[in-house]
This record gives C-alpha cells, structure tokens and sequence, in this order.
C-alpha cells in the first residue's frame, strides 16, 4: 500500500516531466515553424529577387573591364591602357605558391564546401571573439567572387541575399577550379589593380611566375582590406598580414618551416611600378589610344582590344636611345645649370634615408635622381634612385662648364667640388655596375619618325626625351618650319620644269624692294659667303639660299606650290612668295618624312599609318589597314612572274583582278600613284646622295654606306634644325629644337643637332641590311661637263666630269646653264612678293 506522500511524489514528478516534455514539444513546434517560415521567406526572397539576379547564361558570358593592349607588329607589348589594371590569367598560368597564399589567407576549405563555408562561420565567430579582433573573415572564395563580378558592396540583407542565391548558382554552374580562377582575375588590389596578375606587376613589377613566397603572401594578404594592407601606402600593417598568411601556409602544409621563416625575414620592398611593357612606344600607344575611340567609341577603351601596330620593336629602341643621347649632347655643349635640388645629410646618411629623399624626384626618360653622398677631387659618389650607389668618374663631370650669357660657357672645371656638393640632387645616366655620368633634364626638345617608303607604315616613332614628362607629340602636332629641308621638292620641280643638275644660277646678294611698308627682304646664305655662278647640284649640296630663291622665281611660285603638293603638301597653305625657297611653310615632322618618302621609293606617294589591325576580346579581326603599295612592275607588267612588291612582306597578289592590263594584281586601290618620274626621282635621289658623301651631310659618312641620301634643315637663327634621310627600304626624319621657339645657340645647325642623331638610329637601323641602290631607270645619260660652267665637254676634255641627265632635258653644247640672272649681278630686284 502507497503512502499518501509517495503518490504525492509520483505526481510532482510526472508533473515535471509533463512540463518538460511539453516545453520540448512547444520548441520543436517553434523551430519546425520557423524552420518552415524562414524557408518560406527565403523562399519568397528568391522569388523576388529573381529577377535581379544574373541568369545562368549571363554568368559564363560576362565581360571583365580588360584595358586596351597596344603591340608592335611582332606581338611585343607596347602598352595597357584603361581605368582598371587587370592582366588576364588562366587558371593554369597561375602558379601553384600563388594559389595557396590565397587559399590560406582567404578560404582553406574552399575545395571542401559547396559556396557557404559553415565550419568555417563558427571558427570565424569563435576566433574573433576570443582574439577581439575581427581577423577570420566568413566569405568563401564563391561569395566573393558573385560578390565582385555580379552584384554592388553595398551591406545591406538585401545584397546579402542576393549573393546566397548567386553563390549557390555559381557552385552548380562552375568547377571549383573556374570559380577560383575567375575570383583570382577579379579580386581588387587597391591602386587600380584588379586581378593577381596586374597586383604582381603593380607592387612588385614582375610577372605572376617570378614571385618569391614572400610576395605572393603579401598579394594574398591585401583583398582582406586594400587600403589597409596595401604594401606601398602601409607596409608595416602588410608586412603583418604577410606573417598571418605565411603562419596559415605553414599550418597548412603548403610550405614548411624553413621556407616561412625565410620568407618573413624578407623585408618588404613592394613600391608603386608602371605596368610592364616589352617596347618602350608611348607616344604610339596614346595615338592607337584615339584612334580606337574614333572606331568605336569611348567604352572600346576598356573592352579588351588589341592593337597591332606598324612599329618594329627594334627600331623603336634604336630611336628612343637616339634622341636621348643626341639631346644629351646638344645639352651638355651649353654647359651645366646646377643641381635638381638639395637635401640635408646626416653624418652617416642610411640608403633609407638616401631612398626617401630621391624618391621625391621622378625618373626622366633615361635619366635617374641621385643624391650626392661625397665628393672627391675629381670623382663623386651619389645614390641613384631604385640602383644604389654609384660612381661619377672624371669623364663623366668634366663637361660641366657653368653657362655664360648668349648661350656661351665658362671654362672647363678642374674639380668636382667645382660641380656639385653633398647634398645635392642630381640626374644621371647610371648603368647596373655602379658607375654613372652626370646629365641634366635637357630643355630642347627633338622627335623622330621613321616610314617603311614603300607603304608608308611607321616602323618608329619618337614625340619627344620623355612621354610622362611632357606628353606633347612633336612628330604629329609640332609645326615647324623645315627650312633647307624643303629645297629639294623645289629642286625637282625645277628638274621636271627643264633645269638640270648642271644648270648655273648665280649665287650672290639679292634684295628684294618692299612695297609700301614692307622693308627691303636681303636674304643670305647660311655662311654668309657667296659662290658665284653654281651649278643646281652644288646648290643643294650646300644648301645655298641664294640660288634656291633665284630657281624658284624662275620658275614662279604657283608652279612650285602645285609641284609641292605631289608629295603631300597642302598647297592652299604654302606662303605664295619667295620665302618658300628658304623652308617657311609649317609642318610637321610626319609630313616631311611621308614627303621623302616619295623620293625614297622611286617616285610614289604613300600615305603614313601606323595600326595594322585590331583585334576584339575573343581575338577577331574588327579593323585591318589597308594600304596604298609601291609596285613599279605592276605599271607596265609582262605577267605575274614579272611582278615583286616593296611593301610589306604580307601583301599578297590578287587573283582575280585586273590593274592597269595586268591581270592577277593587286586592285588599283591598292596601288600607291606615281607622282614624280622615275628619271626625276633618280636624279634627285643622286644628288641627294652627294649631300652626304661632301655636303652638309657627310657626317653620315660614319655609317660607311653608299646607299643612303639626305638633306639638312636649318632656320634663321637656328629655332628649327632638321635632317631628313632614306635608304631604299627606310625614310627618317629628326628634327631638333625648343617647344618655345628660340635659337639653340651660336654654330648650331641641322648637321650638329639632328644629324647625329639620325646617325645614331641608322647605326642600328641598318644593321645587317644589305646595301642597295635603286637602278639607273630608262631615259637617264651619262654626258661630260665643265665644272666650272656647267656646260657640255668632248669626252677628251681632261677638266670635265661626268653629269646625268633626263634624255629630254639636255644642256646644249657650250651651254652656260641658265644664266637669265647672271646680269643682275647684285643688283636689285622687283616683281615677286616678299611675304
């Protein structure tokens, strides 16, 4: 029999279990309910935010902003061009140490999970609030990535949905190794750098495959938060981070012990470097820049399109070493205008130190900051930017004279203390051994273009000493006057006009009565000396003013402007009077390379481009240039056999085609027009060739060839000095002077200025190019003539020489040449408008 206190106690504890069991009921209803209303609302979330989300479709198709890529004709990498620095890179391309940096730093399990990493959101939760510190992140490399590519970093449950639904699309879409891959191309670095690539290339100039440890823990380490672990703007904070990442990488097996500890002692070197490029062609690069805008609009710029250009990368090199050493030169004849600037040293200055004060300064085409540490009797040792310390021996300092007034110099120094001091913040040319010279930032200016003649591609191009410095491109945009330049267009119209290379004009004073208001015109020659009767070729040999005015009023002006245009120039724009004769139109050194080129190529006239073709994203031709070609055979052709073009190795013969009664040529839109005669075109060329072997030009002797021909350019007070030159197979044109028009000095001219420096280009430009002349065409003769008249000799005279001549433009026996003006004498003349 049951006690009344133990039935009381059965009934207090089946009371409690009651309870308990219906609190339990009461929570799993609860949960279930909540289960079932948080499955509805998601549910409800996903309907609604469908239409916002990306589709399958438009997930595999999308488009990364990727920036313009510009190329020499060879596939070499001129440039990128785009708000966004990102370098696409194929999961393969990645290397493996790279890889695991992010995986370690970002999501280990990334391989493990399917997009939402729950492990991973306890052991987030849990290590940030033991550590108080938030430093586990929960986003899985998925989220990130539909995060990044899809949707906005706005933090609102809104988005945050949206990247759950994205996410759990792109797990069931995409591999794991194409999701990686694409979070590894996307992911934002911080200094416009998207992707892993561009951030190699951004903080540390190299590409993917040439990081150490170090620097791809360091890369893994920034997406956490870009402003805060940016190794260039705070690079303690990401030499922390770098430890965290490396730490992981040990725990995880991806390197072991030694390998970590190596990598932390590293000490951070990341600084902000200029995307990577294997050509150095600026100014090219910003012309392809535009012309792609032109084509297809502004958001072309950042839609992936290569441009292939005309340039030889080659060549390219050889013009920008060319115009560097040449205005080096030109600048050191005017002597030494001081230091940069001037720092305060301690008594022991630490590279450090010495670092932060160069940096300061900018890098100037070849020209580096340095800093003097000491100064010796006759040598200095600096610490130049980005190389370390170096040497300054006597060589290098010895042409520092101090700058007198007119642009005279003072005496030569006799020591360095003389030049510089410590302290102080000078550029120079520094080599990878240690040793340097002394330069300055030149304040001339040049530019430089060079054409292939036969089809007018630009296979080399120099605006300026240094692009990012002044981006002002001289050889398009600088109109200048090309003084004697211009004479020998005028020296053709003459030869097509019935002169010869042995008519005489007279070389002697001229004055031209102004009319009204207009002051006397007297103009002279260079020198200022006087040669009397002169044959047209020595004329232009030496570039004789004198008689190149009396040619031209011979001839009158309306017919030399109209002759001019053949080859290029507007002849609206040419000044109708005499003035011409001396080079006082305006161009540009593009025109008067394109206009040489005429001569060059035995007679034609090409138009100058400089993009071969342009590619889209998925690599397919959208634009292709198509150029006029020199084809001499293709004018009177006997059959296909007969036919070989000039131009470009890649044109190829049509075979359908009729051109000029050839059938199987190229269509005549394609074939550049003869503007001067092959007869005209050879003199000139001839006599251009004596330029160079004992005129203004002979300089050019130093190349050691025989196949190459030019002219000079000098204005009054030396403003603008040119040369202008060409093989069959290349035209150079490099002109020389100040972006604000002033004279470079007393004795500069074309031949001390330009010429040295399209010396320097050929060098390397011909190198290994055979020589070749073009061949004595139909209707030239060989006749004998006096030298000092001009006129024709007996082939026994022992004082004559031998002189070419058009078959239809013949001197007759003991004819003087033109000598209509040898009456005048020095007298006075009237009837043509000086300006």
């Amino acid at each position: 029999m049951h006690s009344p206190r133990g039935e009381r106690k059965q009934r207090e504890l089946f009371s409690v279990k009651w309870n308990w069991f219906r609190i339990l009921v009461v929570a799993a209803g609860s949960v279930m309910l909540v289960t079932l209303l948080g499955a509805y609302a998601f549910a409800c979330s996903y309907v609604y935010l469908a239409p916002s989300l990306p589709a399958t479709q438009a997930m595999r198709n999308v488009e990364m902003q990727v920036p313009l890529r510009v190329y020499t004709r060879n596939g070499a990498l001129i440039a990128q061009i785009g708000e966004q620095r990102r370098i696409p890179a194929t999961y393969d391309q990645i290397p493996e140490v790279v890889k695991h940096a992010f995986l370690a730093a970002e999501d280990d399990r990334f391989f493990e999970h399917h997009g939402i990493d729950y492990l991973g959101v306890v052991r987030a939760v849990a290590v940030d609030l033991i550590s108080g510190d938030k430093t586990q992140g929960a986003s899985t490399i998925t989220m990130q990535t539909a995060r990044n590519m899809f949707l906005t970093l706005d933090k609102t449950v809104r988005r945050k949905l949206q990247e759950t639904f994205v996410t759990y699309e792109m797990e069931h879409e995409f591999s794991k190794q194409e999701i990686f891959g694409l979070y590894l191309n996307v992911i934002f670095f911080g200094q416009r750098a998207y992707g892993v690539a561009a951030a190699a290339e951004t903080f540390f100039g190299k590409t993917l495959d040439q990081l150490t440890v170090a620097e791809a823990a360091t890369i893994a380490g920034v997406p956490k938060a870009p402003s805060h672990y940016n190794p260039i703007v705070n690079p303690q904070l990401a030499t922390g981070r770098r430890s965290y990442v490396l730490n992981r990488m040990r725990a995880l097996g991806f390197i072991d012990a030694a390998a970590a500890e190596a990598a932390n002692k590293e000490p951070m070197q990341a600084r902000a470097h200029a995307p990577l490029f294997d050509v150095e062609a600026p100014y090219i690069a910003e012309m392809a820049r535009l012309q792609l805008r032109q084509l297809f609009g502004v958001s072309a710029e950042s839609a992936g399109y290569k441009m292939y250009t005309t340039i030889d990368g080659r060549l390219q090199a050889a013009g920008n070493r060319a115009v560097r050493i040449g205005l080096i030169e030109y600048d050191r004849r005017h002597g030494f205008r001081g230091p940069a600037g001037h720092v305060e040293l301690g008594a022991n200055g630490k590279p450090e130190q010495l670092a932060e004060f160069v940096d300061e300064y900018a890098s100037v085409g070849n020209l580096s900051p340095a800093v003097v540490v000491s100064v010796a009797e006759k040598t200095v040792r600096v610490y130049v930017k980005t190389r370390g310390f170096a040497q300054i021996e006597w060589d290098g300092l010895v042409w520092a004279r101090k700058p007198g007034s007119n642009q005279t110099v003072g005496p030569a120094p006799k020591s360095a203390a003389e030049i510089v001091s410590r302290g102080d913040v000078v550029y120079v040319v520094a080599d990878t051994s240690g040793h340097a010279q002394l330069a300055q930032v030149p304040e001339a200016q040049s530019a430089l273009v060079a054409l292939n003649p036969n089809d007018g591609s630009v296979a080399a191009l120099v605006g300026g000493f240094d692009y990012f410095t002044n981006k002002y491109n001289r050889v398009t945009q600088a109109k200048r006057l090309p003084g004697s330049g211009f004479k020998p267009f005028l020296y053709s119209a003459a030869l097509e006009n019935g002169f010869t290379p042995a008519s005489e004009l007279l070389d002697a004073p001229f004055v031209l009565e102004g009319n009204g208001i207009e002051s006397s015109w007297r103009p002279e020659n260079s020198h200022g000396k006087f040669g009397g009767p002169t044959r047209l070729r020595e004329a232009l040999v030496w570039s004789r003013n004198l008689v190149t005015i009396r040619l031209l009023r011979e001839m009158g002006t309306p017919y030399a402007t109209d002759y001019a245009a053949r080859f290029g120039f507007d002849a609206r724009i040419l000044p109708q009077n005499l003035t011409l004769a001396l080079g006082t139109l305006q161009v540009t050194p593009l025109e008067m390379a394109t206009g040489y080129a005429v001569f060059a190529n035995g007679g034609y006239r090409v138009q100058p481009y400089f993009v071969d073709r342009i590619e889209n994203a998925a690599g397919e031709v959208v634009w292709q240039a198509k150029p006029r070609i020199v084809c001499e055979e293709c004018e009177h052709p006997a059959s296909l056999s007969d036919v070989s073009f000039a131009g470009s190795p890649d044109q190829v013969l049509q075979s359908e085609d009729t051109v000029r009664g050839g059938p199987g040529l190229l269509p005549a839109e394609q074939l550049a027009q003869r503007v001067i005669s092959p007869q005209n075109d050879y003199l000139m060329t001839d006599m251009m060739t004596d330029v160079i072997k004992h005129g203004t030009g002979r300089r050019a002797l130093a190349l050691s060839r025989t196949d190459i021909a030019g002219k000079t350019g000098t204005t009054n007070e030396a403003k603008d000095t040119w040369f202008n030159g060409f093989t069959p197979k290349l035209v150079a044109t490099v002109w020389v002077g100040f972006d604000q028009e002033r004279p470079l000095g007393e004795s500069e001219e074309g031949a001390k200025t330009a010429l040295p420096i399209w010396i320097h280009f050929m060098r390397e430009a011909l190198k290994g190019v055979p020589q070749e002349r073009r061949p004595m065409p139909d209707g030239i003769v060989t006749l004998r003539i006096s030298p000092i008249t001009g006129a024709l000799v007996s082939a026994e005279n022992p004082d004559g020489m031998a002189e070419i001549f058009m078959a239809d433009h013949l001197p007759a026996a003991g004819d003087q040449g033109s000598m209509a003006q040898s009456a005048e004498g020095a007298g006075q003349a009237s009837g043509e408008p000086i300006f």
